[in-house]
């Protein structure tokens, strides 16, 4: 007992002990780079460069010294990364900026939604008003294009292509899987679109999730097309028709048609470039500012505006959990502890809410749901939906002052289920076997040991039945509808945002920035006030451990795709804790492509 003790202290000590000197590790780093980037300086003519192979994420903060923490502990590179409010920020700023000359775009994107994309290249376009945008590449993608095709000139490498083969969507099935090991699941639903079970139930998508999805991936279509034709000057049918028999152009087929404006060598395309910036072809290098570096830049004699009055941005990313949830995750309590401090903060005069969620726990939503019904007492709540605002994520923005939506936000999917996986078969395989004893009827209805019984799975549809109508009477409540309306576009199916605002599901087409200027007008604040934009509510030591687990690389292979998506998977599957088992969730992930 006493070695026990005696290396209990010990085994406490050491971690404490290894925290100080990761603390002090983290706070060296964050030392020396904030150093570096004090003394950034910037000459005339010089060139904004985004490089676009980076992970574009919702919220901010970007810039953090535990980054770099995480690749000494992994041996890997950490994957870089740059918020789309901190994209948009530095566009707008650089094209006020005299002594930025022009934007030049590189790389290929990952990541990134179509929702964030088309909030990007609003600010690109704003740009180009001001100053020349060149864009080159090996080749690019169909999310890449969504950015550079408005390009003042854009480039392609003579060997590269442009992908311009539609979009697909490749869901996996599980359950002949599952079934094969013994794993059994049960499931309980409301909707005839809610298809969220069905990855871990059956080996194909249902006739009604394919009639959704193909709806969804042709206004997602029908957006692409809409910008590449403005931006190029194609018809829309010419589009379609490269997408039907070519799929990607060469270089020579691209130019041809207006794809691209010229074909070129990397090494010409920085001659164009140094000339420009003020140089000789003959010097080695140009006068350039990388986007991250560039919001460095002036920081501390920057005079941002100044108000007694804050309009707080909370970014609500990720599944919906109980409890406080973990990186990638929404908590319910932790989400609503966070609403709570700013609705008792007296300067905060609005909130938006940026939603990028397929949804989660029931009862986590409809905590998050309660305490913004509580802030809109004092002050406006508005909604900013991302990439995807759907089932739970639809759930906390539909009491909100005002929606706002892109075109191909993903959203609705107002619907329930629950699902209840088994391992009777498993076990038994291996020589496991279980018994029961019960002083109920219903006293084992939770066990995973065996197939529910048709009294247990009766009582659960009871409660997912409930928590539909719950939803439907919230949903009809928030948005001003009719129940029996709901009711009919309701069924779990998913809507894109272009869809949404026909319904009444959406008020507005527009992104963050519409949002904020919304929150500000119907709280009556004029020019008076400033963004906060709300720390995600992570402790130290959560930060230490996000970065420390951060150690997946960028990566393009297939294989590695499928890894991703198997485990992305199971992930949720991991993430389902509502304590009464009833979800509102979208659909299976779409791995759009």
């Amino acid at each position: 007992m006493k070695d026990f003790i005696k290396f209990f202290f010990a085994s406490i000590l050491a971690i404490l002990t290894l925290g100080v000197m990761t603390v002090c590790s983290v706070f060296a780093i964050g030392a020396v780079a904030e150093s570096s980037d004090t003394d950034i300086k910037i000459k005339d003519k010089t060139v904004l460069v985004f490089n676009m192979d980076i992970n574009i994420t919702e919220q901010s903060p970007d810039d953090d010294p535990f980054s770099d923490l995480a690749s000494q502990f992994s041996g890997q590179e950490s994957p870089k990364s740059i918020s789309m409010t901190n994209i948009i920020k530095a566009l707008d700023k650089a094209q006020e900026d005299d002594r930025i000359s022009a934007l030049y775009i590189k790389g290929n994107l990952t990541g990134a939604g179509p929702a964030v994309l088309k909030e990007i290249r609003e600010a690109l376009i704003r740009f180009k008003t001001k100053k020349p945008i060149y864009a080159f590449n090996s080749g690019w993608s169909k999310s890449d294009l969504m950015l550079v095709a408005a390009a003042t000139r854009l480039y392609l490498d003579p060997m590269g292509v442009i992908e311009m083969n539609g979009f697909a969507a490749e869901p996996m099935f599980y359950g002949d899987a599952l079934k094969k090991y013994g794993i059994d699941i049960q499931v309980t639903r409301v909707g005839k679109y809610k298809s969220a079970v069905e990855p871990f139930t059956t080996n194909k998508m249902s006739e009604a999730s394919r009639e959704q999805t193909t709806k969804l991936l042709t206004d997602i279509w029908s957006e692409w097309k809409l910008a590449i034709s403005a931006d190029r000057k194609i018809q829309l049918d010419q589009i379609q028709t490269i997408a039907d028999e070519k799929g990607f152009l060469f270089a020579g087929e691209a130019k041809s048609l207006g794809m691209i404006d010229e074909i070129k060598e990397d090494n010409d395309v920085l001659s164009e470039l140094k000339v420009l910036s003020g140089k000789k072809e003959s010097d080695k290098t140009f006068n350039q500012i990388s986007l991250q570096r560039y919001l460095k830049a002036d920081e501390d004699d920057a005079t941002p505006r100044s108000s007694e009055n804050r309009i707080a941005v909370v970014f609500a990313e990720g599944t919906i959990v109980d409890g406080n949830g973990s990186i990638g995750e929404i908590g319910g309590e932790s989400l609503s502890r966070q609403l709570r401090r700013l609705r008792s903060d007296s300067s905060v005069k609005a909130v938006v809410l940026r939603v990028n969620s397929p949804g989660g726990s029931a009862y986590a939503s409809e905590l998050i749901q309660r305490e913004l019904v509580l802030i809109q007492k004092d002050k406006p709540v508005v909604v900013s939906m991302g990439y995807v605002a759907a089932s739970g994520g639809y759930w906390i923005s539909t009491y909100a002052n005002r929606i706002f939506a892109q075109p191909n936000t993903i959203t609705g999917s107002i619907g329930v289920f629950g699902l209840f996986p088994n391992i009777k078969g498993l076990g038994n395989s291996v020589g496991i076997t279980w018994d029961e004893v019960k002083t109920a009827e219903l006293a084992a209805m939770q066990t995973t040991s065996r197939p529910k019984t048709s009294a247990e799975l009766a009582r659960y549809q009871l409660g997912v039945d409930k928590i539909y109508d719950d939803f439907i009477k919230m949903v009809a409540e928030g948005r001003r509808l009719k129940p029996e309306f709901v009711n009919e576009i309701a069924q779990g199916r998913v809507w894109s945002g272009k869809e949404a605002i026909k319904l009444g599901l959406v008020d507005e087409l527009g992104g963050l920035s519409q949002a904020i200027d919304h929150a500000a007008l119907i709280a009556k604040l004029g020019d008076d006030y400033q963004i906060e934009y709300a720390e995600p509510p992570l402790g130290t030591v959560e930060r230490i451990l996000k970065f420390l687990r951060e150690d997946d690389p960028i990566a393009y292979g297939k294989m590695s795709v499928l890894g991703r998506q198997i485990r992305n998977q199971f992930s949720w599957l991991n993430s389902l804790n509502d304590p009464n088992g009833i979800y509102a969730r979208m659909p299976y992930d779409l791995n759009i492509k």
